[in-house]
């Protein structure tokens, strides 16, 4: 009996190691690739500070959740100065349920307040051509896109995350 025991406890033993050896290993491959990334998560979690998903930002913000593509995830934001930096794995289109398009940059900048993201810096639409977004704004079920001229689109078409499509240059 003594035996059987301690084969027992030795198994659990062994399989409780591996669960905690295969957590370690989890946790540092998630923090290595958050350093190759450039963002400061590593750093907050290090602080204790865990950064909020990106659509929960844009939502605190009054912003609609599906502004960016899915895959955006990495993000820096200051909250002192406002400046939001959004990394996309690669340069993109989005199409939205009003037939617009957005064009992003592999880097999107801006400062965001509430109900606004201003200066940005990575995007564009298009209106015959493509054009630089330079602001937007979020009204009742409204956004106000800035590019050349202040063009107003359905707030709804991007309360939906969608899929970047890859494209060859910006």
């Amino acid at each position: 009996m003594d035996q059987i025991m301690s084969k027992v406890g030795s198994y659990w033993f062994s399989q409780k190691a591996n669960k905690e050896i295969d957590s370690v290993g989890d946790d540092f491959t998630s923090m290595s690739s958050s350093i190759e990334s450039g963002t400061k998560w590593l750093v907050n979690k290090l602080k204790g500070k865990m950064q909020k998903p990106l659509p929960d930002l844009l939502k605190e913000y009054d912003l609609p959740i599906g502004l960016f593509p899915r895959d955006a995830t990495n993000y820096e934001f200051d909250e002192e100065t406002g400046k939001l930096t959004v990394f996309i794995p690669s340069v993109c289109e989005v199409g939205y349920r009003d037939s617009s398009v957005l064009r992003l940059s592999t880097t999107v900048t801006g400062i965001l307040t509430k109900g606004k993201l201003a200066d940005i810096g990575g995007m564009k639409t298009k209106v015959m051509i493509w054009v630089k977004v330079t602001s937007i704004s979020s009204e009742a079920s409204k956004l106000h896109f800035t590019a050349g001229v202040r063009k107003t689109r359905s707030r709804e078409a991007y309360e939906v995350t969608r899929t970047g499509f890859t494209v060859d240059k910006f």
